[in-house]
């Protein structure tokens, strides 16, 4: 039984759009499209996070950097997402690159500041690039093309999108298993002892962070083409903070930890703000009953076999 759950979900998932287009609710294809979005980016996330055992707290400068990536290149002609999708994740894993060469040197609260101060420093620089926008953000005349799927309809984005997180969660499974999965595992528990036996701790910790940055551009290409513009607020801290409260409340180091955390915070949001002006006073109660009785998250609740 167990192995039918994640095909039987992700049957569910690929019938929901024509369920919901079928019973005239559209407006939630959309909303669907997005939670997913936000739970790429906060399975990069957790990545970096719950395997990998690094606290970042500037995760937002690479989400917002794909989404400018495939909206700078669309501006100057380019609208293929053959071309601009990859373009954006190599623009993000290279400032995770130089990022990481910086701020892995560190560790503990020094690591959290650091990695929140170069997301600052991106997000004033997106600021500055007056010809893409400013601080008005830089709209996409047209979503991405992806010959020979159909992205101009809701149901077909939302297809790739679904095809894209569930690409990334088989890749976290995969990873998990891997000698690399095992080596950020020992670096999580010991990094010392991890150094003494000769593992090359900052290159492996290196690749876990630009492989989270990646994933993460790649969830900002998603997120400009689901909005039609590429936003400055996309790389602010507080978006940051929201992925990183994603994680938590997911379930820090089980690979579906970031979808959950997404699916319920912003789902518990729009269900609040649709009874009272007072959301956010709910959400933060919610968030304190999770810390308070279930300490290792939402999917902490799972069964073992989840994690892996």
């Amino acid at each position: 039984m167990k192995k039918l759950v994640e095909p039987l979900l992700l049957a569910a998932a690929v019938a929901l759009p024509f369920l919901l287009a079928a019973t005239g609710n559209e407006f939630y294809t959309g909303m669907a499209t997005r939670v997913m979005i936000f739970g790429l980016a906060a399975t990069a996330l957790n990545l970096i996070v719950g395997y990998g055992g690094m606290v970042a707290f500037g995760h937002a400068a690479f989400f917002g950097l794909g989404a400018y990536g495939v909206a700078i290149l669309m501006q100057h002609g380019v609208t293929s997402a053959w071309i601009a999708w990859p373009a954006a994740v190599a623009l993000a894993a290279l400032a995770a690159l130089g990022v990481g060469l910086v701020s892995l040197r560190t560790r503990g609260v020094y690591f959290i500041m650091i990695t929140l101060a170069f997301a600052q420093m991106l997000y004033y620089l997106v600021l500055s690039l007056k010809n893409y926008g400013g601080d008005d953000g830089l709209p996409l005349a047209n979503r991405s093309t992806l010959a020979p799927l159909d992205l101009g309809s809701d149901t077909g984005f939302y297809l790739v999108t679904l095809a894209v997180l569930a690409a990334a969660l088989f890749a976290m499974k995969r990873l998990a298993a891997s000698r690399f999965g095992s080596a950020l595992a020992g670096i999580r528990q010991n990094e010392t002892r991890m150094e003494a036996l000769g593992y090359p701790v900052f290159g492996l910790k290196l690749a876990c962070f630009v492989i989270g940055g990646a994933v993460a551009g790649l969830a900002g290409a998603l997120m400009a083409n689901q909005h039609g513009m590429a936003s400055p607020n996309l790389l602010y801290w507080t978006q940051s903070g929201m992925l990183l409260v994603m994680v938590i409340l997911g379930g820090v180091g089980h690979r579906y930890g970031g979808l959950i955390g997404a699916v319920v915070l912003l789902g518990l949001e729009e269900v609040l703000a649709g009874v009272t002006d007072h959301a956010n006073l709910g959400v933060g109660l919610f968030l304190l009953a999770v810390v308070s009785f279930a300490p290792r998250g939402i999917a902490g609740l799972l069964p073992k076999g989840s994690r892996e």
